[in-house]
């Protein structure tokens, strides 16, 4: 069973498909059952939970009579409704990047692009437990150990037998931005080669200064694809805010400008040794 973050989205897909396919317009809908234009669209983008009684009052309107399709969308409806791993963590995982995790869970791909940071699956304990205290610097030690916890929980994924794939492309500023201690940094940067080395599901690239203007210049991304729904989902983050985009005009932009990143970095082998190379500078 996917993560709910997953399900809902499939499960409003299929409610979508149900509803073109009767060639029944969202807001004639939305009023026949006296709902709101936004709640269906919400529903049927996977935004929100959806009631069981909801899913049962979409089918009579869609004329769906037959017991295994019900029984497909109303156990769809329950599984979609349950709380993720994630969840026990409480306030230490905003309600924005739940989201987030839900995806990262599910997902079978993950390319990402990281100018200043270590992406989260590939940073170490001490790394991460800096980084947390720097962006979060009222908080409690109890309160940042919850943070890193989730964080290392999240890692998880790439000890699974069905790992998803992850190809990581991070600035030359990520290793040259010394992040607690050097020797922290020496095992930062040692743990991201060892990773890339030992798991032929990862592979990171270093994009270099030398590399001068590029395709992404003051932004980091993240897409995600997975196996059993369609389309991607495309993960931006600031300081302040989380951007989800499923447009697939936008989703094939970032798309493209990752391939360029891509061609504008330094081969894999080529970046692990740098990595190396690197962390032993930090060792000195």
């Amino acid at each position: 069973m996917g993560s709910p973050t997953v399900l809902r989205r499939r499960l409003g897909g299929e409610l979508g498909k149900l509803r073109t396919s009767r060639e029944l317009n969202a807001k004639d809908v939305a009023a026949a059952l006296g709902w709101s234009a936004s709640k269906l669209s919400r529903i049927e983008s996977g935004q929100v939970p959806l009631q069981e009684r909801d899913a049962a009052k979409l089918l009579a309107h869609y004329g769906v009579s037959s017991p295994e399709e019900v029984k497909h969308f109303l156990s769809l409806t329950r599984q979609s409704r349950q709380q993720g791993w994630w969840h026990a963590y409480g306030d230490a995982i905003p309600e924005r990047f739940r989201a987030y995790v839900g995806f990262e869970a599910d997902a079978t791909r993950i390319a990402t692009f990281q100018c200043e940071l270590v992406p989260g699956l590939l940073q170490t304990e001490n790394y991460a437990r800096n980084v947390i205290r720097a962006m979060k610097p009222t908080e409690s030690s109890e309160e940042v150990e919850l943070r890193l916890a989730l964080r290392m929980e999240r890692q998880r994924i790439l000890d699974r037998p069905d790992a998803p794939q992850i190809w990581a492309i991070i600035g030359e500023a990520v290793a040259r931005r010394p992040v607690g201690d050097q020797s922290g940094m020496a095992e930062q940067l040692h743990h991201i080669a060892a990773v890339a080395e030992s798991r032929p599901n990862v592979t990171v690239q270093v994009l270099p200064f030398s590399a001068g203007a590029h395709a992404a210049m003051g932004s980091s991304f993240s897409i995600l694809s997975f196996s059993d729904i369609p389309g991607s989902v495309v993960y931006s983050e600031s300081t302040t805010s989380k951007t989800y985009i499923e447009q697939q005009s936008e989703i094939s932009r970032h798309e493209d400008i990752f391939h360029r990143l891509m061609a504008s970095s330094a081969q894999p082998e080529r970046s692990i040794s740098w990595l190396r190379k690197v962390a032993e500078e930090y060792s000195k």
